[in-house]
């Protein structure tokens, strides 16, 4: 028999359907509350709400866990690489060996973007953010490809998804090119997935580039470790977007766009200017460690702690390591990075941090990372955006394929003004 749950509201009982997930979650289904009793439930910034089903990312955040499919983002990051776990996303299992050869081939094939589309970065200014560049730019390859304008059309969602996985660094990359005033880097077909994004990213027609390797495993692991992190705020607009059956460019680009805000993925930007500021006010990063203790201060401490997970970030673990390699390989002498390591220390030692658990989280680390690289304060949310493009996508092919879809479309507690008459004009 199927578990319910009875609540009485007005005298009147009705039962509640019990949801329970794979790894154990509880959720009352409340989708006939409404019709049954007339009322609805209210839940700011949907934080107790499910709005869908899922079979694509498991997060536990008291616990610490983070999967993807099943598989831990301990065991992915150790023994995978970034396009391996986006075809996981994406299709739900782990390629065979032909599936993955096939998936790079054509993933590597198609990371040319038209000419005409090119184009259209002469129409920004020069100090336009590249997340406004890569947001408008993604949106516009629904331009250029009709039958994404077919979302249920299984042939044309597969063209999509190769072109937004193969596309999306060489958009990214220029939009960086065109904030310094260099060239566009045609993409290399003997690199990597990363090292392609590397190649355009920083090298010139006048020199030979030659791509690290501890760099190119860095930002692949930072890619795999932002692939997804389940009904975020981002992922949540794909869906909501893509509900009304737009196509999966404008879905993603939606997505882009929420990941923009500062609440969001610009986290680790901040980290950085918060580095900066500490720097430009002398470095003393004791003083601004009690300041950040001092309830009354109005500073905070950027890069510490998580809304979700709240003993540790599982993340911040394996990329702490990433961390420590590039700052000893790239020996980088710089005052940031240097504040930085102080936080880092005072942060897994002083009792005030470990007792409410204020703990360096991934925004933190890959702000520190993405500084060693030499990329650009502004490009940070963009190289997020990178590492989300598989998220986004199985997030929005998954609501796509599923029969249980409805467009999204929540309720609201009215809290304006009651019925009242119009007066003219020259009345009021």
């Amino acid at each position: 028999m199927s578990e319910t749950v009875k609540v009485i509201i007005e005298g009147k009982e009705v039962e509640l359907p019990v949801i329970t997930g794979s790894e154990g979650e509880k959720a009352l289904d409340i989708s006939k509350l409404r019709g049954q009793t007339g009322y609805i439930t209210l839940d700011h910034g949907f934080v107790n709400t499910g709005s869908c089903k899922s079979k694509i990312t498991y997060l536990n955040g008291e616990e610490g866990i983070l999967m993807y499919r099943g598989y831990p983002i301990e065991q992915l990051a150790e023994k995978s690489t970034f396009l391996e776990v986006a075809y996981l996303l994406i299709y739900g299992e782990l390629p065979t060996k032909t599936q993955f050869e096939e998936f790079v081939n054509i993933i590597t094939h198609h990371t040319m973007i038209h000419e005409d589309l090119k184009r259209l970065y002469d129409g920004f200014r020069k100090d336009s953010h590249p997340m406004a560049i890569l947001s408008s730019m993604i949106c516009t390859l629904s331009g250029y490809y009709a039958e994404s304008m077919e979302p249920t059309n299984p042939r044309h969602q597969e063209i999509s998804i190769h072109r937004l996985m193969a596309k999306t660094p060489t958009i990214a990359a220029y939009s960086f090119k065109k904030s310094i005033g260099q060239p566009f880097i045609y993409p290399n077909n003997s690199l990597s997935y990363v090292g392609n994004f590397l190649n355009m990213m920083f090298s010139v027609p006048t020199e030979k580039y030659e791509v690290d390797p501890v760099v190119e495993h860095a930002l692949d692991l930072l890619l795999i470790l932002h692939a997804d992190h389940e009904q975020n705020c981002s992922a949540s607009t794909v869906r909501l977007v893509g509900s009304s059956h737009a196509n999966i460019y404008v879905s993603v680009a939606s997505g882009i766009n929420a990941l923009w805000g500062p609440l969001h993925g610009g986290a680790n930007q901040a980290v950085i200017e918060m580095l900066k500021q500490i720097h430009e006010e002398g470095g003393n990063v004791e003083k601004f460690v009690e300041k950040a203790k001092d309830k009354t201060s109005g500073f905070r401490l950027m890069g510490f702690g998580h809304r979700v997970y709240k003993n540790f970030d599982p993340r911040a673990v394996i990329i702490k390591k990433a961390a420590d390699d590039v700052l000893n390989k790239l020996k980088i002498d710089d005052p940031l990075l240097d504040i930085a390591k102080k936080l880092e220390e005072i942060a897994l030692s002083d009792e005030y941090f470990l007792e409410k658990k204020l703990y360096p989280n991934v925004d933190f680390y890959s702000g520190i990372i993405y500084k060693a690289l030499r990329i650009p304060i502004e490009m940070f949310t963009v190289m997020f955006a990178l590492g989300r493009m598989p998220g986004w996508i199985a997030q929005w092919k998954e609501m796509i394929e599923d029969n249980e879809t409805k467009i999204g479309r929540p309720r609201q507690i009215f809290t304006g003004a009651v019925k009242r008459d119009f007066i003219s004009i020259d009345k009021r």
